[in-house]
This record gives structure tokens, sequence and C-alpha cells, in this order.
């Protein structure tokens, strides 16, 4: 089952990336080129943010079942000081978590927006923050937290 949910979130994390960067581009266009908000556009906004809550529930199922995070719990004080162990056990769910918190408050502030402009600004810069957390939050191969390869 570890397994499992191990693949669907590492496989999973880039339909995020791409629908968060797809969002951004058409956020870019949107905003520059003074379009219409169209129903394309909300439906893309609220798509986005669906498919971060998925990797969402995936992420926190595999936390709840991951033997790294069971021992980082269990060991904390010694634990705390491996890079890799802390990362898992509080650095990448913190980050993730506080991103999908802003992807969802941007989804929801531009579907309030009612000036076209204003919602496609509001998802540019939501969603780009997010974007950046997730950057940093995912154990890329290069990365100097804690690495993994690019599909597990």
């Amino acid at each position: 089952m570890y397994q499992t949910f191990t693949f669907l979130h590492s496989t999973f994390r880039w339909l995020v990336l791409i629908s968060i960067i797809y969002s951004i581009i058409l956020s870019l266009r949107g905003y520059f080129s003074e379009k219409l908000f169209t129903k394309s556009d909300n439906l893309l906004r609220h798509s986005t943010a669906t498919i971060s809550h998925i990797q969402l529930i995936l992420g926190i199922t595999l936390y709840s079942q991951s033997p790294i995070v069971s021992y980082f719990w269990k060991n904390f004080d010694e634990a705390k000081q491996s890079t890799d162990l802390l990362f898992f056990g509080l650095i990448h769910i913190f980050l993730m978590l506080m991103s999908i918190v802003l992807i969802t408050m941007g989804s929801a502030i531009t579907k309030r927006k009612s000036n076209d402009k204003d919602k496609f600004k509001t998802m540019l810069i939501w969603y780009s923050l997010a974007l950046l957390i997730i950057f940093i939050a995912i154990p890329w191969p290069f990365s100097p937290f804690a690495n993994r390869p690019y599909f597990r």
C-alpha cells in the first residue's frame, strides 16, 4: 500500500505542476492582453485547485503511512539532526500545506473578483507564490535538503 501511494504521489506531482504552470501562463496572457476571464479560464482555476487537493489527500495518506515519518516522530531528538528525516518529517508537509492554502485562497478570491483583469492578476499572484513554495518543497534529485528520483 505504501509503495502504491508513493508512486501515485510522485507521479501526480507532475499533473499539479503542469496545471499550476499552465494557469500562471494563461493568467499572464489574460492580464497583459486584457482578455475576458472566460468559462474555460474559470474551469482551469477550479481544476488546478482540485488537482492540488487530490495531491494533498495522497500526500497526507502517504505521510500517515511513511516509515520515515514514523521514525522521525518516534526519535525526534535524534532524527531532527538528519536533513533527510527533518525534510520529510516537517519541512515538506509544512511547505506543501502552505502552498495548498495559497492555491485554495487564490482560487476562492479569484472567483469572487468582478473585474476580469483583477481575476487574472489574483490568480497569477497566488498561484505563483504557491508554485515557488512547491519548487522549494519538492525533493528533486538535485535538492540539497532531500533528493528523490523524478519518478518512483
